[in-house]
C-alpha cells in the first residue's frame, strides 16, 4: 500500500513536471520545509531532467519526514505568473488560462499563467492576482503534486497536493486575459500627501533598519508570519528615498532579505525598479520628507505607520 502511494506521488511530480516543460521552465529551485515552516534543504537553478531523477527520492523521504517539498519554476522569456488561495468559484474563471491547475488543500486552488516576458510586467502580475481573487502576496513556489501538505492545522490527516488541470503548452496574452475579465484596472495614482512646512528635511545617506521594516510588515495572508514581499518593497523604497540607486539598492537587498537571497538577483532588481517607480510617483518632495511635513492627525497617516517609520530612520 505504501509502495502504491509512493507510486503515485512520482507519477504526479512526474506530470507536473511534464506540464512545466510544455511552457519553457528549464530549471527550478528546490526548497524542503518542516511543518512548522522552517527551511531543511535548498537547492537553486536545478536543471529540469536532473530534478525529475531526484525528486521521487525527495518525496520518499519528505513523507517520512513530514516535510514540504516546494519548487519555483524558472525559464528565459517566458514569465510564470502563481495565483494561489482560490476559491472553488474562482478556479473556474482561470482555468481557460491557465497551463496546470492545483489543489493543495480541500477545496482551496492554485493556477499557473505562462506569458511571454515582453507581454507581462510586475503591474500585470498584480493587476491578475487582484482581479482573479487570489493572494496578491504569493510567492511564486509550488508545492510539488503528490506531496502532502504538512500544516499542523491539518494534521494528522495531512492533504494531498493533485493535479485537477493539465494544458501542455498553454500560454496566454494580455489581451486574452482580459477579455477573460481577470485583470483589475489600473489603480489610480494616489495625490502627494500635503506639506506643512516649507523648508525639507535632508536625510543621510545610509541603510534604513530591515529588521524594523519586517516587524512593521503586515502579516501574510493566513496570519502566521509576516509578508517578506512587503517588507522587502517598504525597505527598497525607503532606500531608494535616502539617495541609493536602484541598483545599490538590489544589490544590497541581497544581503538583508532571505526571500531575496533565495529568489535571486532577479527578484531582488524587480523590487527595487517598483520601489524607484512608487517613489518616483510620489515626487515631488520625498516619500519620507512628506511623511515628516504631514498632518500626524491627517486619516492619510496612522499613527501605527508614524511609529513604524520613526523606527525605520532611527535604526533601530
Amino acid at each position: 500500500m505504501t509502495r502504491d502511494l509512493g507510486s503515485m506521488a512520482h507519477r504526479a511530480a512526474r506530470a507536473m513536471f511534464d506540464a512545466f516543460a510544455s511552457v519553457g521552465v528549464k530549471t527550478l529551485d528546490l526548497t524542503v520545509t518542516t511543518r512548522q515552516g522552517q527551511k531543511v534543504r535548498f537547492q537553486r537553478g536545478v536543471q529540469l531532467l536532473n530534478m525529475r531523477h531526484i525528486m521521487p527520492a525527495v518525496l520518499d523521504g519528505a513523507a517520512e519526514l513530514q516535510h514540504n517539498v516546494i519548487v519555483r519554476p524558472h525559464g528565459p522569456d517566458v514569465v510564470f505568473i502563481q495565483l494561489d488561495d482560490l476559491s472553488a468559484d474562482a478556479i473556474e474563471r482561470v482555468r481557460p488560462a491557465a497551463f496546470i491547475v492545483l489543489e493543495t488543500s480541500p477545496k482551496n486552488y492554485q493556477a499557473w499563467i505562462a506569458m511571454a516576458v515582453a507581454e507581462a510586467g510586475e503591474d500585470l502580475a498584480r493587476q491578475l492576482r487582484k482581479g482573479a481573487g487570489a493572494d496578491t502576496a504569493a510567492s511564486g513556489a509550488t508545492r510539488v503534486a503528490g506531496s502532502r501538505n504538512f500544516k499542523d492545522k491539518y494534521a494528522p490527516d495531512f492533504p494531498r497536493v493533485r493535479i485537477t488541470q493539465t494544458t501542455p503548452g498553454r500560454t496566454a496574452s494580455k489581451e486574452e486575459l482580459v477579455r477573460l475579465g481577470l485583470v483589475c484596472a489600473g489603480e489610480q495614482r494616489a495625490p502627494a500627501l500635503p506639506a506643512r512646512f516649507s523648508g525639507s528635511r535632508s536625510v543621510p545617506k545610509r541603510w534604513p533598519s530591515y529588521r524594523r521594516c519586517v516587524e512593521g510588515a503586515p502579516p501574510t495572508r493566513d496570519r502566521s508570519r509576516p509578508d517578506i514581499s512587503r517588507a522587502d518593497f517598504t525597505w527598497c523604497m525607503i532606500a531608494i528615498d535616502w539617495g541609493w540607486s536602484a541598483e545599490e539598492t538590489a544589490t544590497r537587498l541581497m544581503d538583508e532579505s532571505p526571500k531575496a537571497h533565495e529568489n535571486g538577483e532577479r527578484y531582488a532588481f524587480q523590487t527595487a525598479r517598483r520601489a524607484a517607480a512608487a517613489i518616483d510617483r510620489r515626487r515631488p518632495g520625498s516619500l519620507l520628507n512628506t511623511l515628516a511635513r504631514s498632518d500626524p492627525a491627517s486619516p492619510l497617516l496612522p499613527n501605527t505607520v508614524r511609529n513604524r517609520l520613526v523606527g525605520i530612520v532611527a535604526g533601530r
